[in-house]
C-alpha cells in the first residue's frame, strides 16, 4: 500500500499507426547499465580463463619437462619391456650393417629393394604375363619368364632386386598372383678398390668372402657401422701405381699392404687382379684369389732379413762379423751360390746389401736349427694369421721339425725352403723396425682384442734399421732412396717353383720397406708376379728394376697423404736450392 507513495507506476500509452515512439530518460539509463554489465562479466570471465591456462602450462611444464629429466636419468629404459617392445617396431629397416673407413667414408652399404615372385599354379595366360613382363624387365628374356611361369609348385623367384618403376609398372598389371618381397641389396660404392678386403654377400645378402664373411655375424646383429682401418684416399693411391706397374712390366699380378708398426693397423691392403663386387658374376678365378692374406710363396731374400735379426739376437753374430763368399757354398744335397757376387768375405752389412746367399746361409748355419726355429715361430711364420678380418688366410708351409735338416737351415736363411704369405712378412717386419714388439695385424679400427709380444730386444731392432738403411742407400733399394723420407728396407727375388723345377725367368719379385727409418712409424710391402723384362731394365726382372722403383713412386705419393713431413736426410745441395727459392719468392 506504502508503494505507491514511494513508486511511480508509468501509464501505458497507445500508439496509432505512423505515431513517433517516445523513449523517457529513466528507460534509456537502464538500457545503457545492462550493456556495461554484460561487457564487465565477459571481461572477467576472460581473465579467469587465462589465469586458468597459464597455471595449467605452468603445471604441465613442471610435469613434462622437470620432472622428466629427472625421471630418465634415474629409470633405465632399457630394461623397461614396453620400451623393449616399442623399439622393435621402430628399428633400423636395413638388416646389414655399413662398413666404413677410418675417416668415416662409406665403403659398404645396403639399400632397400624387392623381389619379384610368383605362384605358377594359380597363374592363366601366362605367354601373355611373360610377355609383359620381359617389356617391364627388358634384362630377363621372355623365355626365362615363360619357363618359371610354367614350373609346377606354388612359387618361384621371377627377378630380384626390382627398381622402383619396374616394382610400378609390374603392380599396375594388376595381377594378384604377382607379389613382391621387401629385401635389401648390398652396394660397394668403390667398386674394386676394396673388393679383397670387404668381399662380397651372395643372392641372399650373406656373406661369402672377406669381410663380409668373416664378421657375418656382426654386420648382420648390429646395425652400428663397422670402422676398418683402411683409408680409401691412400688405397685409391697405392692401387694407381701397383697397376701402373703390371701394365708398365706386363706381370700377371701384384699386391701390395701398407701397416702402422706401432698398432699393427692395416692402411691399406691390395691384391691384383682384383673384380667388382657389385656384379661378382663370372669373376676370373686368379681375380678371386686375395694373394696378400692367402697367397703362401718362398719369399727369396726379403727372408734374409729375419736372418740377420736372428743373428744379432742370438749373440752369435755381430755386425763386424765377417762371413767367407769367396766360393759356393757346398753342403751335402745342395750347392748354394750368390748371384753377381762379389767373391770375398763379407761382413753383415755388405751380406744385406749385395743380399749375399752364402753369408747368409752361414749366418743360418753358425746360429743352428733350434734357434732359428723358435725365433721364425715367434715372428708368426708357423702358423696362419687368425687376427686378420678376412675369411681368406692362408697356412705356412713349413718343414717339420725331423725333416728340417743342415740344408733346410741354410735355405730358410735366404729365403728358400718356407712358403708363407705377405701378410705374414710384414707382420714380422714392423716388429724388427718398431723396437721389437710384434703387433698382430687388424683391419678393425680401436680393435682391444689385437695381442702383442716381443720378438728381440730394442738393442737387436735398433742395429737392424742402419742395416736395411744401408741397403737403400747403397744397395739393391737406391731406386726407393726419397729424399726426406729416410727410407730403409730389402728386396727381393724369389724363382717360382713349377713342376718341382726352379725357373729363372719366371719370379716373384717384392720389397720389404719402413720409413723414416729413425722414427719407424709405417711398413710397406709390394711383390710383383713374373714381371717382364723391358727396354728399360736392360732385360734384368730383379727387384731393384721393378717393385723397388714402384716402392718410391707410392712412397712419395702417400707420404704427404699420411701428414709425414720430410726431415733431415735431404742432401745439402738440395737443402740449398730449397732456402734459395725461398728467399727469392720471399724476395718477388
Amino acid at each position: 500500500m506504502l508503494g505507491k507513495y514511494f513508486f511511480h507506476k508509468e501509464k501505458a500509452h497507445f500508439y496509432r499507426p505512423g505515431q513517433e515512439i517516445r523513449v523517457g530518460q529513466r528507460s534509456a539509463w537502464r538500457e545503457r547499465d545492462s550493456l556495461n554489465s554484460v561487457k564487465s562479466r565477459i571481461v572477467l570471465a576472460s581473465a579467469a580463463f587465462c589465469f586458468i591456462y597459464v597455471v595449467l602450462v605452468a603445471r604441465l611444464f613442471d610435469l613434462c619437462i622437470l620432472n622428466a629429466r629427472e625421471a630418465t636419468a634415474a629409470y633405465d629404459y632399457t630394461q623397461d619391456e614396453e620400451f623393449k617392445h616399442i623399439l622393435k617396431y621402430t628399428a633400423n629397416p636395413i638388416q646389414r650393417a655399413d662398413i666404413l673407413d677410418r675417416n668415416g667414408t662409406i665403403i659398404a652399404t645396403s639399400l632397400p629393394t624387392v623381389h619379384l615372385h610368383a605362384n605358377p599354379s594359380k597363374i592363366r595366360k601366362k605367354a601373355e604375363l611373360a610377355k609383359k613382363l620381359s617389356e617391364i624387365i627388358p634384362d630377363v628374356p621372355y623365355e626365362i619368364f615363360l619357363k618359371k611361369l610354367q614350373m609346377k609348385g606354388h612359387f618361384v623367384y621371377l627377378k630380384r632386386n626390382l627398381t622402383p618403376s619396374q616394382q610400378y609398372q609390374i603392380n599396375a598389371l594388376g595381377n594378384p598372383w604377382l607379389e613382391f618381397e621387401k629385401s635389401e641389396k648390398r652396394i660397394y660404392p668403390h667398386k674394386n678398390l676394396f673388393a679383397h678386403i670387404i668381399g662380397a654377400t651372395n643372392i641372399d645378402n650373406e656373406g661369402i668372402s672377406g669381410i663380409e664373411k668373416q664378421l657375418d655375424e656382426r654386420l648382420t646383429h648390429s646395425d652400428i657401422p663397422l670402422s676398418l682401418t683402411i683409408d680409401a684416399g691412400l688405397q685409391d693411391t697405392i692401387r694407381e701405381e701397383l697397376s701402373a706397374a703390371v701394365e708398365k712390366f706386363h706381370a700377371d699380378g701384384a699386391s701390395a699392404i701398407l701397416m702402422d708398426v706401432r698398432t699393427g693397423e692395416i692402411l691399406s691392403m691390395i691384391s691384383l687382379p682384383d673384380y667388382d663386387p657389385n656384379s661378382n658374376n663370372n669373376v676370373p678365378e686368379r681375380a678371386q684369389f686375395n694373394f696378400t692374406t692367402k697367397g703362401v710363396y718362398e719369399p727369396g731374400s726379403v727372408l734374409k732379413i729375419f736372418n740377420a735379426a736372428l743373428g744379432l739376437e742370438s749373440g752369435k753374430v755381430k755386425v763386424t762379423d765377417k762371413f767367407d763368399a769367396t766360393q759356393p757354398l757346398k753342403l751335402r744335397y745342395n750347392v748354394i751360390k750368390d748371384y753377381r757376387g762379389e767373391n770375398r768375405w763379407l761382413d753383415l752389412p755388405e751380406i744385406l746389401i749385395y743380399s749375399s746367399n752364402i753369408g747368409s746361409a752361414r749366418i743360418a748355419l753358425k746360429v743352428g736349427k733350434d734357434e732359428q726355429r723358435r725365433f721364425l715361430e715367434s715372428l708368426g711364420f708357423f702358423s696362419p694369421i687368425k687376427s686378420i678380418e678376412v675369411a681368406e688366410k692362408g697356412i705356412p708351409l713349413v718343414p717339420s721339425y725331423k725333416n728340417w735338416n743342415e740344408s733346410t737351415t741354410a735355405t730358410v736363411g735366404y729365403g728358400y725352403g718356407i712358403s708363407v704369405t705377405p701378410l705374414h712378412l710384414i707382420s714380422a717386419f714392423a716388429s724388427v723396425v718398431n723396437g721389437g714388439t710384434y703387433h698382430a695385424p687388424t683391419l678393425v679400427k680401436n680393435n682391444k682384442e689385437t695381442a702383442a709380444h716381443r720378438t728381440m730386444s730394442y738393442n737387436t731392432s735398433m742395429q737392424m734399421r742402419k742395416l736395411l738403411r744401408g741397403v737403400v742407400v747403397k744397395g739393391s733399394g737406391k731406386r726407393a732412396n726419397i729424399a726426406g723420407y729416410e727410407v730403409a728396407g730389402k728386396t727381393g727375388t724369389a724363382q717360382k717353383l713349377i713342376n718341382g723345377r726352379y725357373i729363372d725367368k719366371k719370379v716373384m719379385t717384392s720389397f720389404l720397406a719402413t720409413f723414416p727409418v729413425s722414427d719407424p712409424k709405417y711398413a710397406l710391402y709390394l711383390m710383383l708376379d713374373e714381371p717382364k723384362p723391358i727396354k728399360e731394365t736392360w732385360g734384368f726382372v730383379t727387384s731393384g728394376w721393378n717393385t723397388v722403383p714402384t716402392a718410391g713412386k707410392i712412397i712419395t705419393a702417400i707420404a704427404p697423404q699420411l701428414d709425414l713431413p720430410a726431415n733431415g736426410d735431404l742432401s745439402e745441395s738440395r737443402r740449398e736450392r730449397i732456402i734459395n727459392a725461398a728467399y727469392v719468392v720471399r724476395k718477388k
